[in-house]
């Protein structure tokens, strides 16, 4: 058995950065058209199985792998390392927690990598050598309005957040934000390796589950041409939330739900967080501005559902329920309540109006 309290005497590996997930959904064709067509994701590699993706910039094999299957999941989290040594370093680590790991090729492109079911019972994977591509960073003539360019981050529901951060902390993460409330429970840490707000997120809930993949591009106005493409395809019921602009991460937002119900959110414009001393920002689960600057609702959905996980072998992972208090239920409806000005003794239309 895995222990998430251990702190493991094995040296963490050096994680560069999020680098790619593996999902799996039931119709490839629908799955291409939404990720291809409408979102402008680019093929590597494809075949009857599977769709191997990447947005314009990236230079590695793929940042996203479409594989067909009877229920729809979440295959693998995968984390770039600076080394061959630092997947040797990651094997380590996990053993020393009691985790399952396997060595191997997992996915066309990658090489020597390992995969891992970690002490939440995410199925991370941790890789080095890799096949280079065609970067499309300069092919303007085949870009198109919203262009995708980056993968930035994925989010994670977890139970316990403060042990999932602590666990993620001793593999090399660094907390920039967190949502709190006075009684000191932790709804949500925000984790990052590279220089951004994240590469992952621990969202409280019963999990383990998959709540987002996030895919970066430049500026908000590509967000607006995406929800405008949406709107012209007939397929604006896939906007589920946004657009608009978190107060976590100050970044422009826009969520999707794929044709499997994966959520896929749209991102930019978030803050640099390089510096050793970057201050930690710590948000209250009552104030209303900080999932939605502009303290727009968020619909239920996005605190309930998420995308199961798997085990190594295939299998769905099981879950554990969440014991704390629950963001949804301390911020929405007749027993929530929340506030745009944390001093105001009248309450304004939107408070605890959040559905």
């Amino acid at each position: 058995m895995s222990d998430i309290t251990k702190v493991p005497q094995a040296p963490a590996p050096d994680v560069l950065r999020c680098a790619y997930m593996e999902l799996v959904v039931t119709d490839l064709e629908k799955s291409r058209f939404f990720y291809v067509d409408v979102l402008g994701l680019v093929v590597t590699k494809e075949d009857e199985n599977s769709i191997y993706l990447r947005a314009a910039e990236e230079f590695i094999h793929h940042n996203l792998v479409l594989r067909k299957g009877k229920e729809p999941a979440v295959a693998a989290f995968a984390f770039r390392v600076r080394s061959q040594e630092d997947v040797d370093k990651a094997e380590a680590f996990y053993q020393e927690l009691g985790c399952e790991t396997r060595r191997g090729d997992f996915t066309d492109g990658v090489h020597n990598a390992v995969r891992v079911v970690d002490p939440l019972g995410f199925p991370y994977e941790f890789f080095y050598e890799v096949d280079h591509v065609e970067r499309l960073a300069w092919r303007y003539d085949l870009q198109i309005p919203g262009q995708i360019v980056r993968l930035d981050h994925f989010n994670q529901v977890t139970p316990d957040v403060p042990s999932a951060t602590t666990y993620m902390e001793n593999l090399g993460f660094r907390t920039t934000e967190n949502i709190k409330d006075d009684a000191g429970v932790t709804y949500a840490s925000w984790m990052r390796r590279k220089a951004t707000v994240h590469d992952t997120a621990m969202t409280g809930g019963d999990g383990p589950r998959m709540h987002h993949i996030a895919f970066a591009t430049h500026e908000k106005h590509n967000i607006l041409a995406i929800c405008d493409k949406l709107g012209a395809l007939r397929i604006s019921d896939q906007i589920e939330r946004g657009p608009g602009r978190h107060g976590v991460s100050n970044a422009f937002y826009l969520y999707l739900r794929d044709p499997d119900g994966h959520r896929v959110e749209i991102y930019t414009q978030d803050y640099y967080t390089g510096d050793p001393d970057n201050p930690v920002v710590t948000w209250d689960v009552h104030d209303n501005q900080r999932r939605d600057w502009w303290g727009t609702p968020v619909v239920p959905s996005w605190y309930t559902d998420a995308s199961r996980v798997l085990d190594l072998d295939g299998n769905i992972q099981p879950l554990v329920a969440r014991t704390d208090a629950r963001e949804l239920d301390v911020t929405i409806g007749a027993d929530g309540f929340s506030y745009t000005r944390k001093d105001d003794t009248e309450t304004g239309f939107k408070l605890g109006e959040q559905i």
